[in-house]
């Protein structure tokens, strides 16, 4: 702590925080336990990077970027994962007698003490922010084997399963062994899958091959290709952690698999097997709870659109409709209204087709077609519950959409999604499913359609020029071209992003507020193209004007804009 209190002091003396500021960062240090350096990075009083160089300055000690610097094995064995997690270090090099470790705080002479006792070493320390640390220590220390490991126990005779002994056979191996091979492999599936922040696993049969895919950020990426005699065993074990019949094999099924990572945090896979031609496809959807985005400010929208969706989503009643494609993030922006609605005089109820996250304060029902609980009963149960606020998952027929319409006209909000291509053509959808358009026209607030595009890694961003040609191609204005003079930013591909130049996603959003000038072109029957332009007349700004403004402020590319969302023209 008297290490921290001087720390605290110099940044104050170099003026680099203030003493305010200091006060602040030591009652969350007190609170959540952090160091001071994480304690006022969490703040945003002062960045990792600025702290790191700052303490390289003070006590003359080299600093090191660690997302570039490859551990070798043997480096990391001399310190067990527990000791690096408890001092905030890890082991970076040998050179003679002497252990070079990268340190968030090079005087805790404790931590240095400690490890000179168990590596045998004189300890140099390198200075490291301690976020830098964490991630490393995650990265080089791995949770389970490698493919080349779990593939390396694989026996024929274990996976050579045919005709129906063949779940038996796996039955009987996995209750006489936790370590089967089979086992370790779907394991490792999983736990990559959470490494990497995939947000689905696709695991395919084909004629003579069997693929594994993970979809990051939106795109699918192939992970690795398992002997394709391991297809049967891997969908049956899937099937025995997500409780389906292994003996079906003919019909699609649908479940879920908890798994709970420790630190209290839970991982949900929604589990879907097709079979196919050449056997049955897998597909599992990650839901993490302890990323659920629920800060409607930090989603992505512009301060218009999100005054205009904040505005229809506190109205007494009406509907909002938030349209897009499967993965688009709708979810996320529906619990998002969700949360700034929950207040405990609001009784809000929600069908789900499935519950994805479970939200406290909010009665949320998860559909069965098979027998008869679908959106429109879940609906009409609702409306006997003395309802304030009802979600539906989807409208996908007139009497869901009717129920809908009715109870948004009877004092009730009602927020649901729909699939189409942009805002305007929800209102081509719901005139399609046979709703009445002066039943649209009275009940609809907003409509919101949305997309999410890949964001620019920020450890390889770099300016690239881009010519004009292709600016206007994209849809940029004169303006604009003048703006960026064709100056804009790429990645360019480093380990945080796999080579890949993007990491995360932001959303791009399209909010139609439906003004009286709208509701009169939807009476006269207007045409889809003919709603857009009178959306954008009243200011709506469209999917592809939010997706070059992102590539303005340097969020994304124009190659992402191009790629999610459809020409204005």
């Amino acid at each position: 702590m008297a290490n921290q209190n001087r720390l605290g002091e110099l940044l104050v003396r170099e003026k680099l925080i203030s003493l305010s500021q200091l006060r602040q960062a030591q009652d969350e240090q007190s609170r959540s336990g952090q160091n001071l350096n994480a304690a006022l990075a969490k703040l945003g009083f002062i960045s990792d990077q600025e702290i790191t160089n700052f303490l390289s300055q003070q006590y003359r000690v080299p600093t090191i970027q660690l997302d570039e610097y490859e551990i070798d094995a043997d480096i990391l064995k001399l310190v067990q994962r527990e000791q690096c997690e408890r001092h905030k270090v890890i082991p970076v090099s040998r050179a003679g007698s002497s252990l070079i470790v990268a340190m968030a705080d090079p005087t805790n002479l404790h931590a240095i003490d400690d490890l000179k006792f168990l590596t045998g070493y004189n300890i140099e320390p390198v200075i490291a922010s301690e976020n830098a640390i964490l991630a490393a220590i995650e990265r080089n220390y791995s949770v389970g084997p490698s493919y080349d490991e779990v593939m390396a126990g694989f026996d024929e005779s274990e996976i050579e399963f045919t005709g129906e002994d063949e779940d038996l056979n796996l039955i009987e191996l996995e209750k006489a062994s936790a370590d089967a091979p089979v086992i370790r492999l779907v394991n490792m599936i999983l736990l990559n899958a959470i490494k990497k922040g995939a947000s689905d696993i696709h695991i395919e049969p084909y004629e003579k091959s069997l693929r594994v895919r993970y979809r990051i950020d939106g795109v699918l990426i192939e992970e690795m290709n398992p002997p394709v005699k391991l297809k049967n065993a891997i969908s049956s074990r899937v099937k025995i952690m997500s409780q389906l019949d292994i003996a079906e094999r003919r019909l699609p099924q649908d479940g879920r698999i908890k798994l709970k990572l420790g630190k209290g945090r839970e991982m949900d896979f929604r589990v879907s097997v097709l079979p196919t031609l050449w056997g049955e496809k897998t597909v599992m959807r990650l839901l993490d709870k302890g990323n659920l985005q629920l800060d409607m400010t930090k989603l992505g929208f512009d301060q218009k659109a999100l005054d205009d969706f904040l505005w229809a989503i506190r109205q007494p009643w009406g509907m909002v409709l938030v349209t897009g494609p499967t993965g688009s993030g709708k979810t996320t922006t529906l619990y998002s209204a969700l949360s700034d609605l929950n207040k405990i005089g609001t009784n809000i109820s929600t069908a789900e087709d499935p519950v994805e996250y479970n939200l406290h304060g909010i009665n949320q029902v998860q559909m069965h077609d098979e027998i008869g609980l679908n959106f429109a009963m879940a609906l009409r149960a609702f409306l006997r519950q003395d309802p304030d606020v009802l979600m539906v998952g989807e409208i996908r027929d007139f009497e869901t959409a009717e129920i809908a319409v009715k109870a948004a006209l009877t004092g009730h909000l009602v927020l649901s999604t729909l699939h189409t291509n942009d805002a305007p053509a929800t209102i081509s959808r719901l005139l399609n499913m046979g709703v009445e358009p002066f039943l649209i026209t009275a009940s609809v607030n907003l409509v919101l359609a949305q997309r999410l595009a890949r964001k620019i890694c920020v450890d390889c961003k770099q300016q690239v020029m881009v010519e004009d040609a292709v600016l206007q191609e994209v849809g940029f204005t004169a303006d604009q071209i003048a703006r960026c003079q064709g100056r804009l930013w790429k990645g360019a591909g480093c380990r945080t992003c796999n080579g890949s130049g993007y990491k995360g996603r932001v959303a791009l959003y399209e909010v139609m507020r439906f003004t009286e000038g709208l509701k009169e072109m939807v009476l006269q029957g207007s045409s889809t193209a003919e709603l857009k332009m009178g959306a954008i007349k009243a200011g709506m700004g469209t999917l592809r004007a939010a997706g070059i403004g992102k590539t303005l402020d340097g969020v994304t590319t124009t190659e992402e804009i191009l790629r999610v969302t459809m020409s204005d023209g």
